[in-house]
């Protein structure tokens, strides 16, 4: 583990953790720290593995309240990186970065340009891509200083469609197998989250048929769902706790909680959120009240899969392919977990791990 510069979590992690002791008990290889003193930029890259290849993930570029908040958000994704990478089958290893946003004025430029010469300093141990807080022009800016850039806007490169269309394949999936239908129409599904991915999966879903209910902190996108889908919408507060075939979390994490374990009414979870379960014993839960929960980090690997083809340049078909089988990685899923009575969550963590040891 090396350090260059000294400088809301789920998955167990307490504000009172250590992160070294949290980066040793969960197989890290390698954490950065990087402060730009020009700039006064505060960045740290999370290297889970990278046994199956070079580590890619997303950069976030947001606020937070601690820095050690930062860290751990960094290493909890960068490690479901890794699970991610493994469970569809890609050359790459897991990792994550985080641009610490600061509250105040900052030279949003001049950090960018800071962030790509610490990440051409990895010699390619970590691919940057799109993350929350950071746009196509942020990665063209880090792309003038690194090769190691796997979204650009010469890529078109957004993955949103091809993360929703993953998400679809999950759900057509766990319909299936919990259900025993092979079609949408019809069925009630509950969206939570209406941005990038989650409007485009409840376009999808409309037009096969289904029944939609909806909500998200932002009006207009109700209005817009209500309006050109027919969707019904509902407070936030509440959407999660609407009867439904399928509740799809598709905003922030943590959605499956010791609060609202006892609130869902539905027969299945999936959705395009990652880290939806508060804690790891939440899988167990669902699976104790008949819930079907395909796994996050399978569910949603289409972005994944999307920014690797561009920077591995896998052919369009392919990649398409790689995407379809995601519904068939959760099919396998559910039918180990049924056959050892084990929660969908506990299998894929296994198989991910058995990839990576």
């Amino acid at each position: 583990m090396t350090t260059q510069t000294k400088n809301h979590i789920n998955q167990n992690l307490t504000p009172d953790d250590d992160f070294l002791d949290y980066a040793l008990s969960h197989g890290f290889g390698e954490m950065h720290f990087k402060v730009d003193p020009a700039t006064g930029m505060r960045a740290i890259i999370a290297i889970h593995s990278t046994k199956l290849g070079p580590a890619l993930g997303g950069c976030r570029f947001i606020e937070y309240p601690s820095n050690q908040s930062a860290i751990f958000d960094a290493m909890r994704l960068a490690r479901g990186m890794s699970y991610k990478a493994a469970s569809v089958n890609l050359p790459l290893g897991g990792g994550k970065s985080v641009i610490i946003k600061p509250s105040g004025n900052y030279d949003r430029t001049a950090y960018l340009h800071a962030f790509g010469k610490f990440i051409n300093e990895l010699n390619g141990q970590y691919i940057t891509a799109l993350d929350s807080g950071t746009e196509l022009c942020d990665m063209d800016i880090i792309a003038e200083h690194t090769p190691y850039v796997a979204s650009l806007s010469s890529h078109n490169g957004d993955p949103s469609p091809y993360t929703a269309k993953g998400i679809l394949r999950g759900i057509q999936a766990s319909v299936e197998f919990k259900l025993g239908k092979t079609n949408l129409t019809g069925l009630h599904i509950a969206i939570q989250g209406l941005g990038h991915v989650g409007y485009l999966l409840a376009m999808h879903l409309h037009d096969l048929g289904a029944t939609l209910t909806v909500a998200d902190i932002s009006p207009e996108r109700v209005e817009r769902a209500t309006r050109e889908l027919g969707a019904k919408a509902i407070s936030t507060a509440d959407i999660h706790k609407v009867p439904c075939d399928v509740f799809a979390p598709c905003a922030l994490g943590g959605i499956v909680n010791d609060t609202t374990i006892h609130e869902f009414q539905t027969s299945i979870i999936a959705g395009a959120a990652n880290n939806q379960l508060a804690h790891s014993y939440h899988g167990q839960l669902l699976h104790d009240k008949g819930i079907l929960y395909a796994t996050d980090y399978v569910i949603n690997a289409g972005g994944l899969i999307f920014a690797a083809s561009k920077y591995l340049k896998t052919p369009e078909a392919t990649m398409e392919d790689q995407i379809d089988h995601i519904g068939t990685s959760l099919m396998a899923i559910f039918n180990r977990a049924q056959v050892d009575n084990c929660p969908t969550n506990e299998i894929t963590d296994r198989l991910a791990q058995e990839k990576l040891a």
